[in-house]
């Protein structure tokens, strides 16, 4: 497949893998490879990543919760959530300690075991249907780090539509693709598109992008924010493409410069910062929160 693809620009703005896995391709990879096999030193969502670095990512979380509570300040306790692709149920367990009914699925069995051991309502599912819970609807509905992998986008979404409540909240995080820090980083260093990925990433998405493909679904966008820009390293000179030390020692970095303005008080201003990059589609992850008009 690696070798096998071409990307292709829709009318959206984003790019697309051509041609497409089947969803039941899709979701063996998801469940086979993605948390535990060499997929899981690329991304964010295996469990020893996750609590190495859990100060940091309750951090995010607040963040999202925050701006749950700013879309919509009548959201009350109990309020139900449900995150799609949850994996080992981090988030959740963060969202559950703030009041929320919490839900959950994914096709990794592995990781769905542990949230449940947890104590969280997740069930062991693929991500080609989005009505897992018989037809409950939510208040709220994350997707952190899985648009990407979805051979259908578009129809997912759609079903998403079905399980939101009357004023309901859909929050979708994505890697922000062929950002220009990351092409003139790629150019500097002469390295190839080392973020196009297949089978693992179908769709690269932009802040753009992402809000335009949501609002021709009819959602109107409440908030868009980047995350660190991690692409400004290779700008500075660091090549953590080549080197996975150098990596390491960068998002040290980006953790130390978030944590350190929490801690001086300064969460307005990095919540400020990241809104201001989305807005040049900069950043190294998209967050977009949205309801449907």
């Amino acid at each position: 497949m690696k070798n096998n693809y071409k990307l292709k620009k829709n009318k959206f703005g984003f790019f697309q893998v051509s041609p497409t896995p089947s969803a039941e391709e899709i979701t063996k990879f998801y469940a086979d490879e993605f948390y535990t096999g060499e997929y899981k030193n690329f991304n964010d969502s295996s469990l020893e990543v996750q609590i190495s670095d859990q100060e940091f990512f309750e951090g995010r979380w607040n963040d999202i919760y925050n701006n749950f509570l700013e879309v919509d300040n009548n959201l009350q306790n109990g309020a139900s959530i449900l995150d799609i692709g949850c994996g080992w149920g981090l988030a959740l367990l963060y969202f559950k300690k703030k009041g929320f009914d919490c839900y959950g699925f994914d096709p990794a069995k592995e990781a769905v075991d542990y949230g449940c051991k947890k104590g969280l309502q997740i069930k062991h599912a693929g991500l080609e249907g989005m009505n897992v819970f018989d037809n409950k609807k939510f208040n709220m509905v994350t997707m952190f780090n899985v648009l990407e992998h979805l051979a259908d986008p578009i129809k997912s979404i759609n079903q998403i539509k079905d399980i939101l409540l009357p004023n309901g909240i859909l929050m979708i995080d994505v890697p922000n693709e062929f950002n220009d820090f990351q092409t003139s980083g790629r150019d500097v260093h002469g390295l190839n598109d080392w973020w196009v990925a297949p089978p693992n990433h179908l769709n690269y998405f932009s802040k753009d992008s992402l809000v335009n493909l949501l609002e021709s679904l009819g959602f109107k966008i409440e908030i868009c924010e980047a995350s660190f820009p991690l692409e400004m390293f290779l700008l500075f000179g660091d090549n953590y493409v080549k080197d996975g030390d150098l990596g390491s020692s960068c998002h040290k970095k980006r953790v130390n410069f978030e944590q350190n303005l929490r801690k001086q008080g300064k969460s307005s201003t990095l919540k400020k910062f990241y809104r201001s990059l989305a807005e040049l589609n900069l950043g190294r992850q998209i967050t977009v929160f949205c309801k449907l008009k």
